[in-house]
């Protein structure tokens, strides 16, 4: 059994997250502890958050109080609910956290059944829970667990093509070819672009450009796509490759096609409010261009930025690794054009931007330190009203993600990557 343990912010995006699996009908909320119950056993999002919010409101320190811990069996694991219960209160208790409120969740959505616990680390009192040696501790844990309740034990060289999928190219480990293969063979797969320029930002991040070719043969024009490597200055290094090397998902017919699919989704995209919210939340709240770029991060957002030689900033992407979409920031709006962003980062000319909406993102605002308490909690926990519409909309945050490139984009394949990080570590 695997376990992954993340930490974070955005307390309304793990529990989203993990409760649109139950409307949906993808999963189940198995164990509550220490948390407010219902009167029919059926939970929203800000029923769940109440339970939370003293801890919250305590913390003064911890800048990523929320916890967000996946416990994965084998899949050839039956594992019962009941195993599942047991499973989480032994974990969450020897790792320190028995005493804290959290939710289990069951994920059914795929072969590998697992499940998700939200938490706090941080006490009653507002002090935070040692995480001292944590992944260390937790992988003993885990070990033990797996004899405790007859399961299959976590071979560590286990290995399977997966494991290079998603890792960017390092040009100096040699065998360029195969490394961006690993990308460019899967990548279309996973995530959804709508243009060129954007499958290019989208392949920066993993340290690779894509080109279109046109020639004429035999009185025929063709048209094509060439990728290369790039080095840690974005510069273009060794020779390019045509994408029929690679085959037909990176070639340039498949990708003509795949424009077009992922523009028709997009028109039925309702995560687009988020995302526009959550941008807009950071362009009021950062002040240059590297906190802007951390506070989407850490809610899984790479910005990818394009510049000209005399530094001026021509282009913008934002990439969204929980819901694997990518959008040049002129399709969002004009208030996220790149001209915008110029001025702010440029010019030191910061666009104004409303915030009215930004409580359905759940990102929580600045508090000033003379707002008294009741003022505080309600501005906390305004965002967390009952709307249950709010649930569709929270897909693309999942709350708390890696923030390694490479890491963890396809929740099927992150089990090899955590042995792969652990072997590491021996090494």
């Amino acid at each position: 059994m695997i376990a992954n343990i993340g930490r974070g912010e955005n307390l309304f995006g793990a529990l989203a997250y993990n409760q649109l699996k139950v409307d949906k009908e993808n999963g189940q909320i198995l164990y509550t502890h220490k948390m407010v119950e219902t009167p029919d056993g059926s939970y929203s999002v800000a029923q769940l958050a109440r339970s939370f919010e003293p801890y919250l409101l305590a913390n003064n320190k911890t800048e990523k109080p929320i916890l967000h811990i996946s416990l994965n069996p084998n899949p050839k694991d039956n594992v019962s609910d009941e195993k599942f219960q047991a499973i989480a209160q032994d974990y969450m208790e020897q790792m320190g956290y028995g005493n804290q409120p959290f939710v289990v969740f069951k994920h059914t959505d795929t072969s590998r059944t697992h499940i998700h616990i939200v938490s706090v680390c941080v006490d009653e009192e507002g002090r935070k829970i040692s995480d001292t040696f944590d992944k260390r501790r937790s992988v003993n844990i885990t070990r033990a667990l797996e004899q405790k309740y007859g399961l299959i034990p976590t071979i560590e060289k286990e290995n399977s093509q997966k494991d290079n999928i998603f890792r960017p190219v390092d040009y100096k480990k040699g065998d360029i070819k195969s490394q961006i293969a690993s990308v460019v063979r899967y990548l279309p797969t996973y995530y959804r672009f709508q243009s060129l320029g954007e499958y290019n930002a989208l392949l920066s991040l993993f340290n690779i450009t894509a080109e279109e070719v046109k020639g004429e043969l035999h009185g025929v024009q063709k048209q094509g796509l060439i990728y290369s490597a790039l080095n840690e200055n974005g510069e273009k290094i060794g020779n390019p490759f045509k994408a029929s090397l690679f085959g037909k998902n990176a070639g340039y017919k498949m990708l003509q096609e795949h424009f077009l699919t992922s523009k028709e989704s997009f028109k039925q995209e309702p995560a687009k409010v988020l995302w526009e919210n959550s941008i807009e939340v950071a362009m009021h709240t950062a002040t240059d261009e590297i906190s802007f770029k951390k506070q989407l991060q850490q809610q899984g957002i790479n910005t990818v930025i394009r510049r000209n030689s005399e530094g001026r900033l021509y282009g913008i992407t934002f990439i969204d690794h929980n819901s694997k979409t990518v959008w040049n920031g002129s399709r969002l709006g004009k208030k996220f054009s790149a001209n915008i962003f110029n001025d702010w980062w440029t010019r030191d000319q910061k666009p104004e931007i409303s915030t009215t909406e930004s409580k359905k993102t759940g990102h929580t605002p600045f508090i000033s330190p003379d707002v008294n308490q009741e003022q505080m909690q309600h501005s906390l926990f305004d965002f967390l009203g009952d709307n249950k519409n709010e649930s569709v909309f929270i897909e693309g945050f999942g709350g708390l993600l890696p923030q390694v490139l490479g890491e963890d984009y396809e929740e099927l394949a992150f089990e090899n990557q955590m042995k792969k990080k652990r072997k590491r570590k021996k090494d």
